[in-house]
């Protein structure tokens, strides 16, 4: 084949790659998301003579040892990492604009440095003077943490080929550009090849990196969805950027949960950890207001005490008004339609707004009884005691169900001053009785409403 430059096509949402301009992409069905590059053809052959020929070895001769983690001294991260950085790993760090993604992994140089492990620091965004300006925010550094401002992807290899360090943070994916490649940076095309180099240097060399990826308008990370999958970790950092609380979630982990959730609060001096979610989630709660109720919800192994908010008001609208803060827009409407059936309880003429207090997004079905709760509390403008709490899966027959790892929820509940707690029926059954506390276990979302309205 001649050596040159070709024009081809690539999807921006999966990387599918096409010598034609498609309206939809037959790889992820999305439409309008292919766009033009060029590549060069000595580029595959060349990347293809590098690879070294790897001799097969039995499955009997594999050492299983779990290698040691490398903590990060921060609690709230290595929770969500599975106990701590696995050497060799590439982590993505993917989060909107100014949600703190630099201030995290700056402030992870930090602690690993103190520990005598030798960091680099590589920014394709910002000059060393805007670093160490923040840096300086955040307090002290060894002299183990070293800084390169650099796009040029082969100067970053052999910089960190020749100086091989501990672990290396990448700031971010989308500025770095490869010499080979001759579309613009940031390209599904220069994101691929950069990603595909960090792994083997990853790998090769047994250093951890880090990857801080900018995310779309829709919330997931900018580039190709193949580079999800050639990383080993994807965490992404949640909250309101005008908001002090902040969410690093685990979506992809090859080793550990991606259940985890690690809560922290940015202040003037960086990101400090929140030891207990609970405690600051509820923190300005009303009292004595009607359609206000504590539900709780686990995050992996930790469960977090939350409140729920409902207002139900008349509607002048041909169609009613339904708004969903903080869960699934159509879990609410499911709940309402239950409500109506199995309650007789008139919603199809008001307007009805739930709300998840303090910005956090909750999926887990386990606040279903809680969401019931607060829209009946509303409805009837009946406040609920402050000192009750509710969880419970909420059935399309109006049934309770099961929830799992219940005792923890009632052990946090006990821990913050709750003294009666509406669950399932079964779940009552299975904890038994509880010193200090109240259990009322509920079959029907109709018992749940006898005992509090």
């Amino acid at each position: 084949m001649a050596k040159g430059k070709t024009t081809v096509f690539f999807c921006q949402n999966c990387g599918h790659e096409s010598a034609k301009w498609m309206g939809q992409c037959p790889g992820c069905r999305q439409w309008n998301t292919f766009v033009e590059e060029t590549i060069e053809k000595t580029s595959v052959r060349r990347i293809q003579k590098e690879r070294a020929a790897v001799g097969a070895v039995c499955l009997s001769s594999i050492d299983t040892a779990e290698e040691e983690r490398m903590t990060t001294h921060m609690g709230e991260l290595d929770r969500v990492l599975g106990g701590g950085i696995v050497p060799g790993s590439l982590v993505l760090v993917g989060g909107d604009p100014g949600i703190g993604k630099s201030t995290l992994l700056l402030q992870v140089c930090q602690k690993l440095s103190e520990d005598r492990r030798e960091v680099l620091y590589i920014s394709g965004e910002e000059s060393l003077k805007q670093i160490k300006l923040r840096a300086s925010r955040i307090g002290t550094f060894s002299d183990h943490l070293r800084l390169l401002c650099e796009t040029n992807l082969e100067l970053i290899r052999e910089t960190i080929r020749e100086q091989k360090p501990e672990a290396v943070i990448i700031d971010s994916i989308q500025t770095m550009y490869h010499e080979e490649v001759s579309s613009a940076p940031g390209s599904v095309s220069q994101v691929r090849e950069a990603t595909s180099v960090l792994m083997q240097l990853a790998k090769g060399l047994g250093i951890t990196i880090f990857i801080v990826g900018h995310v779309t308008k829709e919330g997931t990370v900018a580039g190709p969805r193949v580079l999800e999958h050639m990383v080993d970790t994807v965490l992404y950092f949640e909250g309101d950027r005008h908001a002090s609380y902040r969410i690093l979630r685990g979506v992809k982990n090859r080793f550990g949960s991606t259940n985890e959730i690690g809560v922290f609060e940015m202040r003037e001096n960086g990101l400090i950890e929140v030891e207990n979610p609970s405690e600051y989630m509820l923190n300005g709660r009303p009292e004595e207001a009607s359609g206000s109720v504590v539900a709780c919800s686990m995050e992996g192994t930790r469960p977090i005490l939350l409140e729920i908010q409902a207002l139900v008001c008349h509607s002048t609208l041909a169609v009613p008004r339904r708004t969903a803060a903080g869960m699934d827009y159509n879990r609410v409407n499911l709940l309402l339609a239950v409500l109506e059936k199995r309650l007789n309880l008139r919603l199809s003429n008001s307007d009805v707004y739930v709300n998840i207090a303090g910005g956090i997004r909750i999926n887990e079905p386990a606040i279903d009884l809680g969401v019931v709760l607060a829209v009946i509390s509303s409805y009837k403008d009946r406040p609920i005691d402050e000192r009750v709490l509710a969880f419970g899966e909420v059935g399309l027959s109006g049934e309770v169900r099961a929830v799992s790892q219940a005792g923890q929820r009632v052990q946090e509940a006990k821990k913050l001053g709750f003294t009666t707690i509406i669950l399932p029926e079964v779940c009552r059954e299975q904890i038994g009785a509880v010193e200090g506390i109240r259990l009322c276990g509920v079959r029907t979302v109709a018992d749940a409403q006898r005992l509090v309205c």
